[in-house]
């Protein structure tokens, strides 16, 4: 018999947000394993900090943020292998992944390299697109209306072309790319229909007209926009 891995989503930062059922997976298992980056404390573990149990195994995958994608790639198999030889003992291994494993989710690396081999729960949590648009107190969508959620990495053509499509728009990972995004919404004549948002349900959260925000901005920041007639601010 094999542990089970279980991919816990634990929503935008606020704990208060997590669902039961991910507190209890994260109270229940064996070993804990969770992403950080070299040298800094885990900013998913600091969110579950709480509900590990002390004799639990952690296991820290440190996973550098660099714009080549082979440092990431190979701290990822290296922590798959980690977690496998947990699984292979028997024991469950859960995995902490902020918002939800499967959104943008670091956990869907490591899905990628043991679900073949392993048992898999998958614990949905909350995005930050949807903590976001209730901290700005912003509808995302109504009726027949289009959402489209963009990372703010793309390049800049095909970022106005998406938005041009679109009826509402969710720009994450904005980061370094903060100025060309609203370049970009300044051409279609929406920064006055856009918002800023910064560590949604976190302490230090900031919410801002577009036209204020800082640049560059935090990588735990995105870009709310409403093509609709009644615009958010």
């Amino acid at each position: 018999m094999t542990g089970t891995l279980i991919g816990v989503g634990l929503g935008p930062g606020d704990p208060d947000l997590m669902t039961l059922k991910a507190a209890r997976a994260i109270g229940a298992a064996d070993v804990v394993a969770y992403p950080a980056l070299p040298d800094t404390d885990s900013f998913a573990r600091s969110i579950a900090a709480d509900l590990i149990r002390p004799d639990a195994h952690e296991i820290v995958i440190e996973v550098p943020m660099t714009k080549s994608r082979e440092p990431a790639q190979a701290a990822y198999d290296l922590g798959a292998d980690r977690i496998a030889e947990a699984l292979e003992a028997g024991r469950n291994v859960a995995v902490l992944c902020e918002g939800d494993p499967f959104f943008y989710g670091s956990f869907m690396y490591l899905h990628a390299r043991l679900a073949a081999r392993f048992p898999v729960e998958v614990i949905p949590g909350i995005t930050s697109v949807s903590a976001g648009a209730a901290r700005a107190a912003a509808p995302l969508t109504a009726r027949n209306e289009v959402l489209t959620v963009l990372p703010g990495p793309l390049d800049s053509d095909t970022l106005a072309a998406r938005i041009s499509d679109a009826d509402s728009i969710v720009i994450m990972k904005v980061g370094r790319h903060l100025a060309r995004i609203r370049d970009v919404l300044d051409a279609q004549g929406l920064s006055d229909r856009a918002v800023y948002i910064e560590r949604a349900t976190l302490s230090a959260e900031r919410i801002l007209p577009l036209a204020q925000a800082p640049d560059p901005a935090p990588y735990f920041s995105l870009i709310l926009v409403t093509k609709g007639s009644d615009p958010w601010l």
